[in-house]
């Protein structure tokens, strides 16, 4: 670590938790962030800050006219321009000595297989079942820890799923063969902030998850009422009959 960056990363330098070990993990880590939006924003945004060396974007949509409300990675002259790579300018602007990677496509399962493989933990800030059970399997099957995050109107949630320590992954919370209701922000709303606050909270918890601090949220569901101001925390169990983790525990053994 060079003397600018001593200074740049002083303030978590200066945590006991941290220090100069801790920092050295971010700079030398690998964060994946699925989804350039509302969570991915924030987000992705304060791994850049923290000092994560490697981040890859990935997100196949626009700059349209009604992120602009949410999506703070992204400016009004960039309307029409892949999210992807307007959040990486974004990011590269706040730190400009990390790598950052847009990758503007919407990846199948062999590419999200091989993203995944290639990171240190993965944040999932997408907006639907189909792509969460996608990224959730791939993270599985990877052994990588994943964040996950969703906001809709004036509720969030958050929840860790870290294959490594046995613990329940995000089709134990919701199963992949059960049927959920995509809700979208353009039919229901979002209340701006709210992407803000639980989208920071993914970027903490990832950095927590790389640097091996703290305790994380894994096991544990947070949720958000938004309106009232309130959280709520209930525990996640594993599924032994998952169809994702348990048959993955079953392979190796």
């Amino acid at each position: 670590m060079n003397d600018s960056q001593l200074l740049r990363y002083s303030r978590h330098i200066l945590l006991d938790e941290i220090g100069i070990e801790g920092q050295q993990k971010l700079l030398d880590a690998h964060a994946l962030v699925i989804g350039a939006g509302g969570l991915g924003s924030p987000a992705a945004m304060f791994l850049a800050s923290a000092g994560v060396g490697r981040i890859t974007l990935v997100d196949d949509d626009h700059v349209d006219l009604t992120n602009l409300q949410r999506q703070i990675a992204h400016s009004t002259e960039r309307v029409g321009q892949p999210k992807a790579e307007s959040a990486r300018r974004t990011l590269l602007q706040i730190n400009p000595e990390i790598a950052v990677t847009a990758l503007v496509e919407r990846v199948d399962d062999a590419r999200l297989a091989a993203l995944v493989a290639d990171a240190d933990v993965v944040l999932d800030c997408t907006d639907n079942f189909a792509t969460r059970h996608a990224v959730n399997r791939a993270c599985v099957a990877a052994g990588k820890p994943l964040v996950s995050g969703a906001v809709i109107r004036f509720d969030g949630q958050i929840s860790v799923f870290d294959p490594r320590g046995g613990q329940p992954c995000y089709s134990c919370l919701f199963p992949q063969d059960q049927q959920f209701e995509d809700v979208a922000c353009s039919t229901m709303g979002v209340f701006a902030p709210l992407v803000g606050v639980v989208g920071a909270m993914q970027a903490a918890e990832a950095l927590k998850l790389l640097m091996r601090i703290g305790k994380p949220l894994a096991g544990r569901l947070m949720m958000l009422d938004g309106l009232h101001m309130e959280w709520t925390t209930i525990g996640v169990g594993r599924n032994d009959a998952c169809p994702v983790c348990a048959a993955k525990t079953r392979e190796n053994k």
